[in-house]
């Protein structure tokens, strides 16, 4: 895929896809990012990719290493209010849907990962936090609060006390704290470290089938908040959609290539309407 200003590579025939943020003063988040995000969420869901691995490269002139400093605020010098709040709607709608994307995505995260830049570890799967990583939230010393799913997001992953802290006190934390609280699930020293082990995540998924994974992370995403008996159905429809999709016969019949190490001719992904 081709973008302006977010770069997108893809390896393994296309199933494992590649985003590094290198753009701006230091990868804000703005409209156009936002609608590249659009799209590309849009090609997950309608591709063979099966991971996305997420990361930067930037550094900024003091040779500060940059994950995504924020949104991009000087954009909206003479936004009205509404479209202030239409803005921020539509941000909280593009990373909600990545969050859902089909794949298993891994975010490998190295400096300053402020405000949007955390909001947007919490579409990930996995997070891997580099010695260098630092989150926060300053929103509310700005007048406004997390809108990108940083006050209705964020709880679930560190619980709510850990949310309050964050988001009421706008305190960094440094990668071992974002480990110990839950915000990062693995801590790695440097970039080439995170990429290694991202790489090795996305190649074990890349041997699965894709209808699979993604009904497997549907299930479990759909699960969360609802009674046992709704989870229940949930999991059964799940797994219905793989026998009707022709993957567990698949399955079946490779049992002996699966436990050699093989991967099956799986079929194109399916999804649940």
């Amino acid at each position: 895929m081709q973008f302006e200003s977010l770069k997108v590579t893809t390896e393994h025939q296309g199933r494992v896809v590649h985003l590094c943020f290198d753009h701006g003063k230091a990868n804000e988040m703005g409209s156009a990012q936002l609608r590249e995000l659009e799209a590309l969420t849009a090609w997950l869901a309608e591709s063979g990719a099966v991971a996305l691995v997420t990361t930067s490269r930037r550094v900024s002139s003091k040779g500060t290493p940059i994950f995504v400093a924020g949104a991009n605020v000087t954009e909206r010098v003479g936004w009205d209010e509404a479209k202030v709040k239409a803005h921020v709607r539509w941000q909280r709608s593009v990373l909600a849907g990545l969050a859902a994307a089909p794949v298993f995505h891994v975010a490998v995260v190295d400096g300053v990962a402020l405000g949007w830049g955390t909001e947007y570890t919490l579409t990930a799967d996995w997070v891997l936090a580099c010695d260098g990583a630092t989150f926060g939230l300053p929103e509310t010393g700005l007048g406004i609060l997390p809108g990108a799913g940083g006050t209705s997001e964020l709880w679930a992953r560190v619980g709510p006390n850990q949310a309050l802290r964050l988001g009421m006190t706008g305190e960094r934390i440094d990668a071992d704290e974002a480990f110990r609280i839950g915000l990062a699930q693995e801590r790695v020293a440097t970039v080439e470290d995170g990429l290694r082990r991202a790489a090795a995540l996305a190649e074990l998924v890349t041997r699965r089938s894709p209808t699979a994974v993604a009904a497997f992370k549907r299930g479990v995403l759909a699960s969360i908040g609802t009674d046992r008996a709704a989870r229940t159905e949930i999991e059964a429809r799940a797994y219905e959609r793989c026998v009707d999709s022709g993957e567990a016969a698949i399955g079946r019949s490779s049992f002996d290539t699966v436990r050699a190490g093989g991967t099956p001719s799986w079929g194109p992904r399916t999804l649940e309407g």
